[in-house]
């Protein structure tokens, strides 16, 4: 029985896209470092894009929010599992976003797969930009409503999709629009054209939903994300990256909150994210809104990445964290990260599914914990790597 389960694993295997898991240990003492196997390697592959792993308010308020309100919710938040702690970082969030309410799931995938399966009724359609991450994906086609991929930030295309919505004799089509993409792409790196996405959905009395996951924190003069551009009706972000905690939210309006509220299936039979880890998220988006020579800093240093390549790499135009660069094969992809290993630097091989057939690539993560020197390093090392590739 179950034979499939060994022949897609061979599969895998030969098409070189077997995945396996890393034990590993940030370095406290060297935050830019990540120690696998009893070796320390460069990390640039971690999503901790503001460096605030490890820092030393938002332990604290961990222990506090543990010391106050426990670590654990103990139910779901419609039965006894919400709290102060919950409650204070909803409105947290609220202020910063400007936003009237916030939903708090316990992971982005849970988040959008959840709302888009919740606001997917028969009569709904949903336009989703080709390269929405999986759980955008999964949460569309999970629900009842029709579901149309645009062209990765295609504008055009989606504008003929919506005018020739807008024209049809069923108003109701109309009427219940969805338009989901992502604020920066997770494997590209680019963003997408958050304003005019606004205006679109405006235009076509459509909503607009943002899955900022790789936005907040980073961008905005207060990592507000796309919501310091525009105003976005629906806005999905986790905790679990520049944030440096766990969980997710949404914001929103308050009548779709209420919606969530009654019929978000992940949400209504999941237990509440830990008020200990609730605080610490506070505390986190606290820090997130004073230090803005955090975000500077990645820019800095994504410029001095970009200026320092030399042709041979093949590098995604980029202005956020995210630096995709592409080698093609799956296999020699993964040769360029044993490659790097050797060198000192941890560099993960993205491979199909998560990315098209024979774009590959190495995703690179500038964060605020690096310096100069990491960069320069880095850099030498992919051209040294990209030519014993090409030899």
């Amino acid at each position: 029985m179950f034979d499939f389960l060994t022949q897609r694993l061979k599969t895998q295997k030969e098409l070189h896209r077997f995945r396996q898991r890393t034990l590993s240990t940030t370095n406290v003492e060297r935050p830019n470092y990540i120690d696998v196997d009893g070796k320390s390697y460069l990390n640039f592959s971690s999503n901790d894009y503001l460096g605030l792993n490890n820092h030393i308010k938002i332990k604290q308020a961990l222990q506090e929010g543990a010391n106050k309100y426990g670590l654990c919710s103990t139910g779901s938040s419609l039965i006894t599992g919400y709290n102060y702690a919950h409650q204070a970082l909803e409105a947290t969030i609220c202020n910063w976003l400007n936003k009237p309410k916030c939903l708090l799931f316990n992971s982005g995938f849970a988040a959008n797969s959840g709302v888009l399966h919740a606001l997917g009724d028969k009569h709904c359609q949903f336009y989703l930009d080709k390269l929405s991450h999986a759980s955008l994906i999964d949460g569309a086609f999970g629900s009842n409503a029709k579901v149309k991929r645009f062209l990765h930030n295609d504008l055009a295309q989606l504008t003929q999709w919506l005018n020739k919505s807008s024209n049809t004799t069923d108003n109701q089509t109309a009427q219940d629009s969805l338009i989901v993409s992502e604020g920066v792409f997770s494997m590209d790196g680019d963003q997408a054209d958050v304003k005019q996405l606004a205006q679109l959905a405006k235009q076509n009395n459509a909503l607009l939903y943002l899955d900022d996951a790789h936005s907040i924190g980073v961008l905005g003069e207060k990592g507000q994300g796309s919501c310091a551009q525009t105003n976005v009706d629906i806005v999905m972000a986790t905790f679990g990256k520049a944030i440096a905690t766990s969980g997710a939210f949404v914001a929103c309006d308050e009548t779709l909150f209420e919606y969530l509220v009654n019929f978000a299936r992940h949400y209504i039979y999941s237990t509440a994210i830990s008020p200990a880890m609730a605080w610490a998220t506070k505390a986190s988006i606290e820090l997130i809104q004073q230090e803005q020579w955090r975000r500077e800093k990645i820019i800095e240093l994504s410029q001095l990445f970009i200026k320092k390549l030399s042709n041979s790499v093949e590098v995604l135009p980029s202005d956020s964290s995210i630096h995709a660069i592409i080698i093609g094969s799956e296999e020699k992809t993964l040769q360029a990260s044993q490659l790097l290993k050797k060198q000192g630097i941890w560099l993960t091989a993205i491979r199909p599914p998560t990315v098209a057939h024979n774009k590959s690539r190495l995703r690179v993560t500038i964060c605020a914990n690096h310096n100069a020197k990491d960069i320069i390093y880095l850099v030498d090392s992919l051209h040294k790597t990209i030519e014993t590739l090409n030899d």
